[in-house]
C-alpha cells in the first residue's frame, strides 16, 4: 500500500512540476519584471568576471535552479553554469531544456546544497540564488555552504523576496504605479506562485528585510558589496556579496 501511494505521489509530483516548467516558461519570457531580474544577475555575474578571462573557465553554480530558466540563461551567455535543486521533476524538466538547447557548458543535478556533501570546497566561482531562501527549512545552512563551494574572492549573488505578496494587494500596487495593463501582466506570475505556495511542503517562509538579510550573510561569513531592492515593485532584495581571499 505504502508503495502504491508512494507512487501516486510520485506521479502527482512529477505532473506538477512539469506543469510549472511549463508555466514558468512562459512567464519568463514575458513578464517583464523576470526579464529585468535576469538581466540584473548576469550583470553581476559578468562584473564579478576579472578582464581577459574567458568565461567558459568561470563556474557558475545556480542554487534552487528550478526548471533551469536562469541556468540556462547565464550559460548562453557563455560561463560554465551547473543547476542544482532539490525537486527531481524539475531537475529532468531542466535536463530536457538543455538537450533542447544544445548547451554543453551545462549540467544539473538533484541534490540539496544545504547537506554539505554535494561539492568540494571552492568548486565554483560563483554562485546564483534566486527566489528560494524564502522556502528552504534551513537557509542560514544553505548559505554556509555557498559560501564553502565558493574560491576565495569568489561572487554570489542571493535574491530573496521581503514579504508574502498577496494577489489583490500586489495587484492594486501595480495598478497604482504602473496601470491596468501592467496589472493585468502581473497575474502572470501572481496566480502560479499563489499555487506553488498552496502545494508546496510548508517550510518557512523566511522572508528577511535588508538588515536581516546581512546580518544572515555575515553570519555565513560572506562580505556584502551590494544591496537593492528588485522584482515586482521593490519586493525582493538583491545582495551581491563575495567570499574573502584569504579563506
Amino acid at each position: 500500500m505504502n508503495s502504491v501511494f508512494g507512487g501516486i505521489q510520485w506521479g502527482l509530483d512529477r505532473m506538477l512540476s512539469v506543469a510549472y516548467g511549463v508555466v514558468y516558461d512562459y512567464i519568463f519570457e514575458r513578464f517583464d519584471p523576470y526579464r529585468g531580474l535576469a538581466a540584473e544577475v548576469r550583470d553581476l555575474v559578468e562584473a564579478a568576471v576579472p578582464p581577459g578571462t574567458d568565461r567558459r573557465d568561470v563556474r557558475v553554480l545556480d542554487v534552487g535552479c528550478g526548471p533551469g530558466n536562469f541556468s540556462c540563461a547565464l550559460a548562453e551567455a557563455g560561463f560554465t553554469v551547473t543547476g542544482l535543486d532539490v525537486y527531481d521533476a524539475l531537475v529532468e524538466v531542466a535536463k530536457e531544456k538543455r538537450r533542447a538547447k544544445h548547451l554543453p557548458n551545462l549540467a544539473f543535478r538533484h541534490a540539496d546544497l544545504a547537506r554539505g556533501d554535494t561539492f568540494r570546497e571552492g568548486a565554483f566561482d560563483q554562485v546564483v540564488n534566486v527566489h528560494s531562501l524564502y522556502v528552504h527549512p534551513a537557509p542560514d545552512q544553505l548559505l554556509r555552504e555557498a559560501y564553502r563551494v565558493l574560491k576565495p574572492g569568489g561572487h554570489a549573488v542571493f535574491v530573496n523576496h521581503t514579504r508574502h505578496l498577496g494577489q489583490w494587494s500586489t495587484l492594486r500596487d501595480v495598478r497604482q504605479r504602473e496601470g491596468t495593463a501592467a496589472a493585468l501582466r502581473a497575474l502572470l506570475w501572481l496566480v502560479p506562485n499563489a499555487i506553488f505556495e498552496a502545494v508546496r511542503l510548508r517550510t518557512g517562509p523566511h522572508y528577511w528585510n535588508e538588515q536581516a538579510f546581512v546580518d544572515h550573510l555575515a553570519k555565513a561569513d560572506f562580505t556584502v558589496l551590494e544591496t537593492r531592492r528588485t522584482f515586482l515593485n521593490g519586493t525582493s532584495l538583491l545582495v551581491w556579496a563575495q567570499k574573502s581571499t584569504a579563506a
